[in-house]
């Protein structure tokens, strides 16, 4: 079983300082920020991301699970991705796990870190990917 995230004290730490960097505009070409508004309060929330692109299309995988910006964007689907002082506005159309499961396999492919994260692993077959479509969203972005 793939383990679960926790949002501590090190992972507060690390996203603040990826936040920073991702805001200079020093981090890898598919680190961004998205900043969507809070499904309770309507304030905004921002996190650093990762974005997957396959083809022209791309894709906002949640790694860790159902996380705050996965409910955020559920409840309204309009969002802003930003780096480097550039901003867009974005929407967002959560995917069905079998469209999801070749997104994520590339992701689990090409985003080492979150792999303990998945049952699935780098060399597993797409089937195994669709299986844990529930477990992490995939949105395209439009």
């Amino acid at each position: 079983m793939g383990k679960e995230y926790r949002l501590g004290f090190v992972r507060r730490a690390i996203n603040k300082y990826m936040a920073s960097q991702i805001r200079k505009g020093k981090m890898a070409d598919n680190q961004y920020l998205l900043t969507t508004l809070g499904r309770k309060s309507g304030e905004e929330r921002t996190t650093p991301v990762t974005l997957m692109s396959v083809g022209d299309t791309r894709y906002l995988v949640s790694p860790y699970g159902n996380v705050g910006w996965v409910y955020n964007v559920r409840s309204s689907p309009l969002a802003e991705i930003s780096r480097g002082g550039n901003t867009e506005e974005i929407s967002l159309q959560e995917m069905d796990a079998e469209r999801a499961g070749p997104v994520l396999k590339q992701y689990v492919q090409e985003v080492s870190v979150v792999r303990s994260f998945f049952d699935a692993d780098a060399d597993s077959p797409v089937t195994e990917f669709v299986m844990e479509a529930d477990r992490h969203p995939v949105f395209k972005i439009g």
